[in-house]
């Protein structure tokens, strides 16, 4: 992933969504920013560290995860 080749990415603006089903307190969160890029933070944690997907590496990543690419043996 890249984080906008180092440069800060702003995400006072952004709405977080619970990603999938679960509507628990430690789902993964997601935010569709402006300029294209996807940000990903623990939604038990939403002060914490948070990875930002271009727009390319976000659609090989939700490929991966359709494919089953991350599913566990």
């Amino acid at each position: 992933m890249s984080i906008n080749r180092g440069a800060q990415v702003d995400l006072a603006g952004a709405v977080w969504r619970k990603a999938g089903t679960g509507a628990g307190k430690d789902s993964v969160e997601v935010a569709l920013l402006e300029d294209g890029h996807v940000a990903l933070r623990d939604g038990k944690n939403p002060d914490g560290d948070v990875l930002i997907f271009t727009p390319g590496e976000w659609a090989a990543f939700t490929a991966g995860v359709h494919d089953g690419e991350f599913d566990r043996p």
